[in-house]
C-alpha cells in the first residue's frame, strides 16, 4: 500500500477513534473481511474475528450509553484514557512497514488527532447535556456514529477527501478549544478528588 493510502487510513482511523474507537476498529475489520481490503502495516490484526466481535459488542454498549445524558459524559471521561492511546497505536500500527522513526511520528500525530476529536466530542456533549430534552443528545450521538463509519469509508476509498475532513475536524477543535480545556480540567479535578477526597 502506498504512502498516501497508509496516511489516510492511519490518520483517519486515529481521528475517528477519538469519537468512537469501537466503531472504528469494527468497521476496518469488517471492510478487510468482506471488501477484501488489505489494511496497511500491522493493522491486519483487526481482521481477527475475536477483535471484530469484541469491538462490535463494545460498540453496542457505547451505542446505548452514548444516548443517555450524563451517562455519555461519564463514559467520555473514562474513555479519555482509552481512545487517545488507542488512536496513537492505530496510527503507528498502520505505518508498521515503515522506518521506526516514521512510526514514532505517526504515534504522536495519531494521539494528537484522537485527543482533538475526543476533546471536541466530550466538551460538546457536556454542553448539550445542559439541555433538559433528550432528543438533541440522541441526534448528535447518531450523527457521530455515521461520521465515524463514513470517515473510515472515505479513508479507504477516497483517501484525499479524508484529509479535508480531518482538517475541518481539527479546525472545529480549535474553535471550541476553551470548552475542550474546561472539560479536561473537570476530568483531572474529578480524578484528583478520587485520590484526595475532601475531609470533613
Amino acid at each position: 500500500m502506498d504512502f498516501i493510502s497508509t496516511l489516510a487510513i492511519g490518520m483517519g482511523a486515529s481521528w475517528v477513534s477519538g469519537i468512537n474507537l469501537y466503531a472504528t476498529v469494527a468497521t476496518l475489520g469488517l471492510l478487510s473481511r468482506f471488501a477484501h481490503l488489505k489494511l496497511p502495516g500491522e493493522l491486519e490484526v483487526l481482521t481477527s474475528w475475536w477483535v471484530i466481535g469484541i469491538a462490535l459488542f463494545l460498540f453496542v454498549v457505547e451505542f446505548i450509553a452514548d444516548k443517555i445524558p450524563v451517562v455519555d459524559s461519564t463514559w467520555d471521561v473514562i474513555h479519555t484514557f482509552i481512545r487517545v492511546p488507542a488512536g496513537a497505536v492505530l496510527a503507528a500500527t498502520a505505518f508498521g512497514d515503515f522506518d521506526r522513526s516514521v512510526q514514532v511520528i505517526a504515534f504522536l500525530l495519531g494521539g494528537g488527532l484522537a485527543l482533538s476529536s475526543h476533546g471536541t466530542k466530550a466538551a460538546t456533549r457536556a454542553v448539550i447535556n445542559t439541555s433538559p430534552e433528550p432528543v438533541s443528545n440522541v441526534v448528535v450521538s447518531l450523527a457521530e456514529d455515521v461520521l465515524v463509519v463514513v470517515s473510515i469509508l472515505l479513508a479507504v476509498f477516497l483517501p484525499i477527501v479524508i484529509f479535508f475532513v480531518v482538517a475541518a475536524g481539527v479546525a472545529v477543535t480549535v474553535w471550541v478549544l476553551p470548552r475542550v480545556i474546561r472539560f479536561f480540567r473537570q476530568v483531572f479535578r474529578k480524578i484528583r478528588g478520587l485520590f484526595h477526597p475532601a475531609t470533613a
